[in-house]
């Protein structure tokens, strides 16, 4: 009996019907969170309301027909998505109105936007490639961190006098760099200390040649590098591999032989 509901809920699971449908409901989700954000009518809140608690109410159901459908539910929760989805449902079952968690529960009420990735596996494999790439991009932005930190010093004792508002210290200096180096208005500052050290431009160059570019580079590379070797798994967790097939032929080249003795 168990085995017989657990398989009809598996299908239910992958049905495209009821992904799609999952999917929309998500959507709506989203479209109420933000329409919240403006001042609407008293039928409007009602409806808000109403469609606030069918959400709930339809991923609770979501994340039990997941959970009961999993073959192995003692790691149901070890998987990051299944917990995020869980505390995502749990926390919307707080109520709102005159309780002292209705900002945490409206906080994560937006956060139920989220659950399009845990939903869809192509969002699910940019979020872990980001995740993964995560180690290889610290040491790049401790590269980083070093170049700012060297060019902020020396623009703080060069530019200092021309404009202490954005070289007055080293903290400010690494300000002004960051805006430089993500282009705004960052010509205004270079001519204004161009017209004390016409040279300043090389400074500026090489500042923009490292970060902008080169810096920039590396994490895309990075990241697509990462994402390459996502895309890659996946595809070998849906395809059969190499022993599964030749245990199967073996199986097969088993039982034509006992057919033959027969």
């Amino acid at each position: 009996m168990y085995d017989s509901i657990r398989t009809n809920l598996n299908n239910l699971k992958n049905n495209k019907i009821f992904e799609l449908l999952v999917v929309a409901v998500i959507i709506i989700s989203a479209l109420e969170i933000g329409a919240k954000t403006f001042e609407l009518p008293d039928s409007a809140i009602s409806l808000t309301a109403v469609l606030d608690a069918f959400i709930t109410i339809f991923f609770l159901f979501e994340l039990t027909i997941r959970f009961v459908a999993d073959e192995d539910k003692k790691s149901f929760f070890k998987k990051g998505w299944n917990i995020f989805d869980t505390l995502v449902v749990v926390i919307s079952l707080i109520p709102i109105d005159n309780s002292e968690m209705a900002l945490l529960a409206r906080l994560v009420r937006v956060f139920r936007v989220l659950r399009m990735v845990s939903v869809v596996p192509e969002l699910r494999i940019l979020i872990n490639s980001l995740i993964k790439a995560l180690p290889q991009l610290g040491y790049v932005v401790l590269l980083m961190f070093i170049i700012f930190y060297i060019y902020a010093a020396i623009g703080s004792f060069i530019f200092n006098d021309i404009n202490p508002d954005l070289w007055g210290d080293i903290a400010i200096s690494m300000l002004t760099l960051f805006r430089i180096m993500t282009f705004e208005d960052w010509t205004d500052i270079q001519y204004e200390t161009m017209e004390v050290f016409p040279m300043s431009w090389m400074y500026y160059m090489s500042f923009i040649f490292l970060t902008a570019f080169a810096f920039l580079n590396m994490v895309i590379g990075i990241v697509v590098n990462v994402m390459e070797e996502e895309h890659r798994a996946s595809r070998e967790d849906k395809e059969p591999s190499m022993s599964d097939l030749q245990k199967e032929l073996r199986e097969m080249k088993e039982m034509l032989l006992e057919l033959q003795k027969k």
